[in-house]
């Protein structure tokens, strides 16, 4: 973990900013126009110097300045840490149960990493890690982002509580009305990309549909 110089860094509107974010995880606690309000706040600029995290394990994938884009936008609890391979599709094999397995018992948000075979790189971070489940579970920490042709991040709406659900035969991160922010097949093959209520996003890739290319999820631990 980085050490005290890191907390350092910080003025008294990062410390406000943490403050929302840890208000937010409790999503039943706070009403949608609450929300609305906060999230005006807590995606405006801040112009923090976030120091670019180590990595744990071999990136097929994410560059430096990736890294430096994403880790402005992480969940309190997982800033500082380093981030560590957790599953690659290179390493454990295109399988959605092989995910889940290496998930098991672990406690951290996960952030998803996708390249598409048209090198367009994406994904989600998740505020837990990834299992079987027949309803939607996860809070308003979740988001999904994509790098092509800019960087962009999206937040939770406020919507509705759609964030993850998953099972052997695929992974959801947000929908509403039969459309998925990020959806992924058993075999992490394929995948959708839609706008969905739930961050009320773009599609992440240039097509709706996308091959995947390689997938890599990393946890804060």
């Amino acid at each position: 973990m980085v050490k005290g110089s890191f907390l350092t860094r910080y003025t008294e509107r990062r410390r406000s900013l943490l403050s929302w974010r840890r208000r937010s995880s409790d999503v039943l606690s706070m009403s949608t126009d609450d929300y609305r309000k906060a999230s005006l706040f807590a995606t405006g600029s801040f112009d923090l110097d976030f120091p670019i995290p180590d990595l744990i394990g071999t990136t097929e994938i994410l560059t430096e300045e990736h890294r430096e884009k994403l880790c402005g936008h992480l969940p309190a609890r997982a800033e500082g840490y380093s981030w560590s391979l957790i599953f690659s599709t290179s390493q454990h094999g295109f399988s959605l149960n092989s995910l889940y397995r290496k998930m098991q018992k672990l406690e951290s948000p996960i952030l998803i990493v996708i390249q598409d075979t048209d090198n367009n790189v994406f994904g989600a971070l998740t505020s837990c890690s990834l299992h079987v489940s027949d309803h939607f579970y996860g809070t308003g920490e979740s988001l999904l982002y994509k790098f092509n042709p800019s960087f962009k991040v999206f937040h939770w709406t406020g919507e509705n509580l759609y964030f993850i659900k998953g099972n052997m035969e695929s992974l959801s991160i947000g929908a509403g009305d039969g459309r998925f922010g990020l959806w992924l097949d058993g075999d992490l093959n394929q995948g959708r990309s839609q706008s969905c209520s739930t961050y009320g996003n773009e599609p992440l890739a240039p097509q709706e549909d996308f091959v995947i290319k390689t997938l890599e999820c990393w946890a804060f631990v």
